[in-house]
Parts: structure tokens; sequence; C-alpha cells
């Protein structure tokens, strides 16, 4: 991320190191599971200022069904409108660590039952 775009961003508070050594945070109130989550969320919403992006939001869940059956929930860390090309995006910050097999599973369940593909932001 650009130094510029940094610099502007608010300065986060954050805790110990968690399970997959990332740092929870908490910036402007909100909670974050790691640092690469929140500087992402700062970046989202200086383009929702600026008119590229929309109705941004966060951890939105979706319950993943199977022949009316519910399997599982999968949580987004952040979905929001693309003003350019008028599609939801639904994201996932990920680092090698956190791709477990029941994301993994998650992310095919989301394609398959919801026709969402989730972008991963490394």
């Amino acid at each position: 991320m650009p130094k510029s775009i940094l610099n502007r961003l608010p300065r986060s508070v954050c805790g110990s190191v968690a399970k997959y050594h990332n740092h929870k945070c908490i910036v402007d109130g909100l909670s974050f599971d790691s640092k690469r989550e929140a500087e992402h969320y700062q970046v989202l919403l200086l383009l929702q200022r600026a008119g590229q992006i929309s109705n941004l939001r966060r951890q939105v869940r979706y319950d993943l069904m199977v022949n009316g059956i519910k399997i599982c929930s999968y949580i987004a860390d952040c979905v929001y409108d693309d003003n350019r090309t008028g599609m939801i995006v639904v994201e996932d910050v990920k680092s090698g660590p956190t791709k477990t097999r029941e994301y993994r599973l998650k992310k095919k369940l989301m394609k398959a039952c919801l026709g969402i593909d989730i972008v991963e932001v490394m």
C-alpha cells in the first residue's frame, strides 16, 4: 500500500498475536481480525468516499443451504457495490495460513449454492 494512503489512515490499536500470527486490531471503534484486514477496510472507505464503491458493509453472514437444509454459514470480511461494474463484491482478506480446508470448502459452497465468487485480498 502506498505511503500516501497509509499516512491518511487513522492509527489503530493492535493487540496480541493470534492463532495465525495476526494481530487483532481496533480502528475507529471497529474490531478487525488482523492489521491487514483493518488496513484494507480503510482503503475501501477511501474508495467509498471517492464514489468508486458504495454500500460498504463488514462481517456479512451468508447461510449456505443444500436441499433446504442449512449446512453452514460464511461470514465475509467486506461486501460492497462496485459502482464501475454494477456488481456486488464479496471480499475476504487472506494469507496462506488462513486458507484452511474449512474456508476452501465454504468458498466452493458460496459459488455452488449462491453463485457468489469470493474475492481474496492478499
